[in-house]
Order: C-alpha cells, then sequence, then structure tokens
C-alpha cells in the first residue's frame, strides 16, 4: 500500500507534553514491536523529552540560533557558555487561542514550527534506527487537551498538531486517542477478549476509554461499539507537580514575604511569578526585564531579601530543569514511602523540606476528584458497571502514585488493576493500530 512514491509502515508516535516515543510494528497480525532507541549520558532510553533548546551562538560581529532537542537539548542546556531557552511543555499551548507564537532572541518562531523542530528531530532518529523514509503515522492525542474548554478548543489543538507534523515533513497522519492506543497494546498480550477500561496519565492530561478488546475482536473485525466510550481531563502529572512546587519551594523563593511600600504591609513579589513558576512551560518566559526590574526593587524592599535573591537566581540562570528533576524525584520517593526529602541544590540555591505522603494527598485532593469524577462519568454515560469490566489498563508516570490507584481499586478491586510499559505503552499500541490500519509488513 503507498501513498506517492512512499510506501506505508506501521509507525505509532507518542507525542507527550513531557516524553514521547516512536514505535515499529512488524506486521498487521504480529505484535512484536520495536520502539526507537535514544542515547544519553547515562545509556539509552526509549523515551524522548520533547523540549526544545534554542541557543544564540556569536560568531564574530554576527550571531546564528542553534537548536537542540530531546537529550541532546538537556545536554546543550546544561553546559551552555551563551545565552540559551530551554522550552518545554509546549503541547500544553495547543489549546491557546492567544498563544500564536513567541519571540527568542529578536526572531518570531510560531507554536507550530516550534514543535515541528521536535517532530522533524523524532522522525530522523525513527527513519535512522528503521532504515526507511517515515512519511506516515497513526500518532496519539488526548481525549482532552489541556486547557480544552469543549470539542471546538479540541478540535482546533488537534488542527494545529496536525500542522505541526506536516511542518515535519509527514504527510499522512491519522489521530488516536491516547488510551485507545494504550488499549491496543494490552490487547496484544490476551489470549481471550475483555472488557477493559483504560486509564493513560501524560504530563499534562488524564485520558480514560472503555472498550471491548482481544482476538475475537479482532477476528470478526472491530465496530464503531467496541469502544463504548471516552472521558479525559486537562490534568495530570504536570498539576502534581505544580502543588510541590506550591507548597515545598515557592515559600523559600519568597512567597508569603511582606515588604514596606507606600505605608502599607504589601506581598513583595506578586502572586502571578509563583504562579508561573508552578509549571514548567511558563518558566522561561519569565525571564524578561520588566520581571528582573520588579524583583530587582523587591529584593531591597523585602522583610526577607534573602528568599527573593533566591528567586531571582532561580529565573536568572533558568534553573527550570533542575528544578524539575527533584520535584520528580520527591514524587517517585513517596510512590513508595510513606516520607520524603525535597532536595534541589545548584550553586548557591539550596532548598530543603520534608514531607509527608499524606500531606501531598492532601494538596492534590481537587486533582483526585476531578480524576474520579471523569471515570465515574465514563462508567454512567457508557452504562457499564465497574463490576462488569474484566481489567483495568493503567499507563504513565502518574500510575505509579498511590492514591491514583486506589482510585481504581476501590471501584474495580486490586486484582483487576495491572500496568505495564508506563512510558511507551501509547507509542506501541499505536503502531500496531498503523500495522493493522495499512495492512502492511516491515521486515526490516
Amino acid at each position: 500500500m503507498t501513498s506517492g512514491h512512499s510506501p506505508h509502515h506501521a509507525v505509532g508516535i507518542d507525542f507527550g507534553t513531557t516524553n514521547s516515543s516512536v514505535a515499529l510494528a512488524t506486521d498487521a497480525s504480529d505484535t512484536q514491536v520495536v520502539l526507537v532507541p535514544y542515547a544519553t549520558p547515562t545509556g539509552l532510553t526509549e523515551s524522548y523529552r520533547s523540549l526544545l533548546f534554542l541557543q544564540q551562538i556569536k560568531e564574530g560581529a554576527r550571531s546564528r540560533l542553534q537548536s537542540s532537542t530531546g537529550p541532546d537539548a538537556i545536554e546543550a542546556y546544561l553546559h551552555a557558555d551563551q545565552p540559551g531557552r530551554l522550552i518545554q511543555s509546549l503541547k500544553s499551548w495547543l489549546t491557546s487561542r492567544t498563544l500564536t507564537g513567541t519571540e527568542i532572541f529578536g526572531r518570531r518562531h510560531t507554536l507550530e514550527t516550534l514543535i515541528a523542530r521536535i517532530l522533524s528531530d523524532l522522525r530522523q532518529h525513527a527513519e535512522k534506527a528503521f532504515g526507511f523514509p517515515i512519511r506516515s503515522a497513526v500518532v496519539g492525542r488526548p481525549v482532552r487537551f489541556v486547557g480544552a474548554e469543549n470539542a471546538d478548543d479540541d478540535a482546533f489543538a488537534e488542527g494545529r498538531l496536525r500542522e505541526a507534523f506536516t511542518h515535519a515533513g509527514f504527510e499522512d497522519i491519522e489521530f488516536q486517542m491516547e488510551p485507545v492506543g494504550a488499549a491496543y497494546h494490552y490487547e496484544s498480550t490476551l489470549d481471550h477478549d475483555e472488557l477493559i477500561l483504560i486509564g493513560d496519565f501524560g504530563g499534562g492530561t488524564s485520558d480514560f476509554s472503555l472498550l471491548r478488546v482481544g482476538p475475537g475482536v479482532r477476528r470478526r473485525g472491530r465496530t464503531a461499539g467496541d469502544l463504548l466510550g471516552n472521558s479525559g481531563v486537562g490534568l495530570a502529572g504536570d498539576a502534581f507537580d505544580a502543588k510541590i512546587v506550591r507548597k515545598l519551594v515557592s515559600p523559600q523563593l519568597g512567597l508569603g514575604t511582606m515588604e514596606q511600600a507606600l505605608g502599607k504591609t504589601l506581598p513583595a513579589v506578586p502572586n502571578w511569578v509563583y504562579v508561573k513558576l508552578e509549571h514548567w512551560h511558563h518558566l522561561s518566559f519569565l525571564r524578561t526585564r520588566a520581571v528582573v526590574e520588579m524583583l530587582n526593587g523587591a529584593q531591597l524592599r523585602a522583610f526577607e531579601p534573602e528568599k527573593i535573591e533566591a528567586l531571582r537566581t532561580l529565573i536568572d540562570e533558568d534553573l527550570g530543569y533542575q528544578l524539575h528533576r527533584a520535584v520528580g524525584r520527591v514524587k517517585v520517593d513517596l510512590s513508595s514511602s510513606e516520607t520524603a526529602e525535597f532536595r534541589f541544590k545548584d550553586g548557591t540555591l539550596d532548598i530543603r523540606a520534608h514531607v509527608a505522603r499524606v500531606d501531598f494527598e492532601n494538596w492534590i485532593a481537587e486533582e483526585l476528584a476531578a480524576i474520579e469524577n471523569s471515570v465515574d462519568g465514563l462508567l454512567n454515560a457508557s452504562g457499564v458497571a465497574a463490576g462488569v469490566v474484566d481489567r483495568v489498563f493503567l499507563t504513565g508516570g502518574t500510575s505509579f502514585v498511590p492514591a491514583v490507584r486506589r482510585i481504581f481499586e476501590s471501584r474495580f478491586g486490586a486484582e483487576r488493576v495491572v500496568t505495564g510499559n508506563e512510558f511507551t505503552s501509547v507509542a506501541r499500541g499505536l503502531a500496531l493500530r498503523a500495522a493493522e490500519k495499512y495492512s502492511v509488513s516491515v521486515t526490516s
């Protein structure tokens, strides 16, 4: 089966808020899936960080803009000796009609072209690994994009994502719901039919699908009735991270610190700065002249100037990635222990805080309730009782959080809740969907 002169291959792409992966299925009936490996300083990984580093390289009187993505972007950012900007979570901006792009080092870049830069590198890595050109793929998309309030917002975001893939050199794209992609992967492990609920937790969205899968479904041919329903909320791992920043980090960077101004006692730094600090994809946008001048004044007037100085250091040195890693570590520690220590040390910054799992769960109570409501809403809308669901398959990093698992264990029983390939199952399933769609055989 061909499109122009380029044959279709069974490629699945999971472009995530935090991580991305690309997979290849060997043929339409086989369950063997190969993922693209990426080299990092610590070894190979099957997850590609969805970030972009833009750096201004001066060459005499002239300068040029140099870009890198994924593991290369992290290395360039950590060892940069010239100005640069690390941009993360670009997928979270797709629903925004007001953010069409940004100016970086005096050059205007649209959101679509920034995302395309990452996707182009993903494609080229995959072509090198698999040994053939890639112009078509089945691509995952969330049930509900971050910030989407209605179906029009989701359609708008999907259209922008399609445009980014086109900019990156793709010619034929089919979008598939990310939890359905995970379902295809789970189905490949079955020797019997099941009614399953898939929970896919990304960096920016939590998505759920209820569907029938198994060898019998494949043999008779899938029908629209096999997908009983979808639901989703525009929050997941990033929202949990934001609460850790708000409770553990921001107070040590001046949140709540007061100043004397105009005869009144007022907050030294406006709250919106700390709101941006909570979101990785906002942090780099704090590096503006207006913010720097505002913090200079706040440091002179604040009752705790050392905290404002620490905030300035974090912003000036663009330490968002390092902060993100520290937050991720404490979240992982709290998944296996009742208590953990948050530690963020970089240069002159040294932030430490003790945290208990019960406190973390209280911080994220609102997000947990939204996830519960989405799951219950899916069951109610589909007319399916929890007791008839054969299996619950959870994927994504947030599925490790004990409070999240309890949502499903309390409704379906711990024995019916399973996980597997938490960071790559969506890409694997999307590749299997591509093999089914194109009915091609790939033996590279």
